[in-house]
């Protein structure tokens, strides 16, 4: 295609004409239908759908094309970072613990600033009708709240509307056994206040995982000025003492983990069982933590994840405990066969 630069003509090239060339000419698209066309073809080669349904409120519906699942540039989320989101799970045609991270997914937004366009109840029901939609039976429903697009200055302003956003990722949910390696990151922690918000302002988090991917570890873990243990990247943590408790840390400076809250309730079957001595929320420091019989990730993407090893230094024998493996059995069958207050059944449209 030519194209008028300066007034002059030049021949303009799509991406995959430009990878090898030095003259810099770049594609220009002369519709919106040639753009469309372009973009259904990449998700064409996948032959998977990944993404069978988003929300829109900017569209004000379900998007079912992936090619369309798209948010504007000039939304505050995309280009300031000024977005909460949360993540559901879904397991056999069930949401898991959607109100849990509902009321999460509320107070982020309050603490950002952020109004909602709609009611909690409404957000509810837009989550339901999409993944009804969406006949995923396994994977996760993930939503934002932006505070909008409208401009690129640093506030939203006075006109700016909120944008919600979700989408249904299509993905089997995995039962970790394997035992990871971790390391200590070098990323400083959050402060507290930006640390209780699950906002979109993962760089501290992205580096982190990066950091201990290049060391040959799955992920990292926070420990604060005052040489006590904060949490993963995007999981809690816990571990098992040699006394056979269960020590989360703190969460006044960490995020407060749907899923480790839902440990909390459920261990205790575990002690009634002789399996544990104890349970509780504690500061507990790195050098206690590295002499604990076991340790793991918590989070609802797992949701356990065994560690054996921390900073090259094996965590009680260096293999995965027994009693990672109870807990990650009680959690399990919550996730699979809970109680109708934690598993919502999906409306598969027939």
């Amino acid at each position: 295609m030519a194209a008028k630069i300066n007034g002059s003509s030049c021949n303009i090239k799509k991406p995959d004409e430009l990878q090898n060339s030095e003259d810099g000419e770049v594609h220009v698209f002369s519709s919106s239908a040639e753009l469309l066309e372009t973009i259904q073809k990449k998700w064409d080669t996948k032959n998977i759908k990944p993404y069978p349904a988003m929300y829109s409120s900017v569209y004000g519906g379900i998007i079912l094309e992936p090619a369309m699942m798209v948010i504007p540039m000039d939304d505050h989320m995309v280009h300031r970072g000024h977005g909460v989101f949360d993540t559901a799970a879904i397991c056999d045609g069930f949401l898991y613990e959607l109100d849990e991270h509902l009321e999460r997914f509320h107070r982020s937004a309050s603490k950002a600033k952020i109004t909602s366009p709609f009611p909690l109840p409404t957000l509810r029901s837009i989550l339901i009708q999409l993944a009804a939609v969406s006949e995923c039976k396994n994977g996760s429903l993930r939503y934002w709240l932006s505070s909008g697009p409208g401009n690129f200055s640093l506030t939203p302003g006075k006109s700016a509307t909120s944008a919600f956003y979700a989408i249904v990722i299509a993905e089997d949910n995995v039962r970790y056994t394997k035992g990871f390696k971790v390391i200590t990151t070098s990323i400083p922690m959050k402060s507290p206040i930006f640390a209780e918000i699950k906002s979109v302002n993962y760089l501290p988090n992205v580096l982190a995982r990066m950091e201990a991917e290049a060391k040959g570890a799955l992920a990292s873990i926070w420990v604060d000025e005052q040489g006590y243990v904060g949490e993963g990247p995007n999981m809690n943590v816990a571990f098992i003492t040699k006394e056979k408790e269960l020590v989360l840390p703190c969460f006044d400076r960490i995020l407060r983990g749907c899923t480790a809250l839902r440990l909390l309730e459920l261990a205790p079957r575990l002690v009634e069982q002789g399996k544990l001595k104890g349970v509780k929320v504690a500061n507990i420091s790195a050098v206690e933590a590295k002499e604990a019989s076991e340790m793991m990730y918590v989070g609802s993407g797992w949701p356990i994840g065994p560690i054996v090893m921390w900073d090259d230094k094996p965590i009680g024998d260096g293999n995965v405990g027994e009693l990672t493996l109870s807990l990650l059995d009680l959690l399990w069958e919550d996730l699979k066969a809970g109680p109708e207050s934690k598993r919502i059944q999906i409306p598969y449209r027939e």
